[in-house]
């Protein structure tokens, strides 16, 4: 395969990208603010811990009402997906950013547990059930969501990171294991940057724009994600 032109890893090579309707206008210059802590904070310090969604007031910096920094992590099966968003969270909890995580399930699952409360109530035939303490909440309703909701439902938070939903229209990085995974890596909408594992980092040719990562450096993936935050909270689909 054609070896891919290493790309610079400046914030310009991002705003050249022509990638999905930005509301700042497709494939103009996308600037983030330059301050250490998320734009959402920024001018305030917040009461709720690291970590805490806001709400009301708190959740909009009194008038702030920008959207959450929305991104996809693509990939198929064993491509590091769970690894790389765990990766992730600290890195942008140290900006002060609090961290959603939305993750597709293709097969059926079960978080509840025989015996519980809820789950007597829901073999009782409850539509759906809410449980919440001094910590946590928890909600399990009987039905599937579209990711448009699951998005809309996580608003107060800063980022919400995505695993999976491939076919949905938000900006992604792909991960790319072996060559199995390239077709994803072609045809992927509103891709805006790969991840490569080690084998397969110097094999691929990439189209000009994407940004290229290491699978390991999530250091740097936070990075892209923080700098263009603007861009990801901002992304028309």
């Amino acid at each position: 395969m054609k070896r891919g032109k290493k790309r610079s890893e400046t914030g310009r090579d991002f705003a050249r990208l022509n990638i999905g309707n930005s509301r700042l206008g497709r494939g103009k210059n996308v600037k983030s603010k330059n301050s250490h802590t998320c734009s959402r904070n920024a001018g305030r310090t917040s009461r709720f811990p690291v970590g805490s969604p806001r709400t009301g007031a708190e959740s909009n910096g009194g008038g702030d009402k920008s959207p959450p920094a929305v991104c996809q992590i693509v990939g198929y099966k064993n491509s590091g997906k769970t690894t790389l968003i765990c990766g992730l969270i600290p890195l942008l909890q140290r900006h002060g950013c609090t961290v959603a995580v939305i993750k597709h399930d293709a097969h059926d699952y079960e978080m509840d547990h025989p015996g519980t409360d809820t789950w007597q109530q829901r073999q009782a035939g409850a539509s759906a059930i809410a449980i919440t303490s001094g910590r946590k909440t928890s909600v399990i309703e009987e039905r599937s969501s579209s990711l448009a909701e699951l998005i809309s439902a996580f608003s107060s938070y800063d980022y919400v990171l995505v695993e999976g939903f491939k076919h949905e229209a938000y900006p992604k990085i792909v991960l790319v294991h072996n060559e199995e995974d390239l077709s994803l890596l072609n045809n992927a909408q509103n891709k805006v940057a790969a991840a490569f594992w080690e084998e397969m980092k110097d094999n691929v040719w990439i189209e000009p724009g994407i940004r290229q990562f290491s699978i390991n450096d999530s250091a740097a993936i936070a990075d892209f994600l923080w700098q263009q935050r603007n861009y990801f909270q901002n992304f028309n689909i």
